[in-house]
């Protein structure tokens, strides 16, 4: 089944090319946000003010109350397995931040590309360059881009709805290319949807962050 999926997006690939992604101010700063799935308060508040070179990756942890959580249908166990990396038990009823500051020159550079959208899946490009450090990993996904004011949020998000890894990266410093398909996610808005990719070193700390189409700015 799955390599029914990937033959015609790695046909578009390369038929048309995957695009790079423009040249683009790298973050500073990324703020991992996990939301628990029960706290719709959570996901309304405006929470404290974030620095403007910050980029933002919000997460929605599962409830042991499964469906009937009023967040439910965005919840990823990702988000539970990226919580349980860090040593941290989920909350029940707060967000739980995670602020990491990247290095002007990372040892590791990524470059995210998506392709077209085909029976329900999305098709991701991840281009790897240089030596990862030891226990390096990365992780591509689909974000939504939900603007302050929609979908009951106070701010901006940048909400992961699926996610593929962790993916081995080559540990001799050569470049290399991974495709992955991804399946557009229930009550997802497909027009808010871009690929994203990051790496964790063998301390789950986030190391870099890359999007596809990056914008003008970060999300606040």
């Amino acid at each position: 089944m799955l390599r029914k999926i990937l033959l015609p997006i790695v046909a578009s690939f390369l038929t048309a090319g995957a695009q790079a992604a423009p040249a683009c101010p790298a973050p500073r700063q990324v703020v991992e946000r996990f939301v628990p799935a029960d706290c719709e308060a959570c996901w309304a508040e405006a929470g404290a003010a974030l620095p403007g070179s910050a980029w933002v990756l919000d997460w929605i942890a599962p409830s042991p109350r499964g469906p009937e959580a009023p967040l439910a249908v965005a919840a990823l166990a990702e988000a539970a397995e990226r919580l349980d990396a860090l040593g941290v038990a989920p909350a029940a009823a707060s967000t739980q931040t995670f602020r990491w500051t990247l290095p002007a020159r990372p040892a590791l550079t990524l470059r995210v590309a998506g392709g077209p959208a085909w029976n329900g899946y999305l098709g991701l490009e991840l281009t790897a360059r240089g030596k990862p450090p030891a226990g390096a990993v990365a992780y591509v996904a689909l974000v939504e881009d939900v603007p302050a004011g929609s979908e009951g949020t106070a701010v901006a998000r940048r909400l992961v709805r699926a996610v593929a890894g962790p993916l081995a990266l080559d540990a001799g410093g050569r470049a290399s290319t991974q495709l992955r398909a991804l399946r557009i996610p229930e009550g997802a808005r497909a027009e808010r949807l871009r690929g994203a990719a990051w790496w964790v070193d063998g301390r789950q700390q986030l190391g870099g962050l890359v999007l596809e189409g990056c914008p003008a700015r970060p999300a606040p």
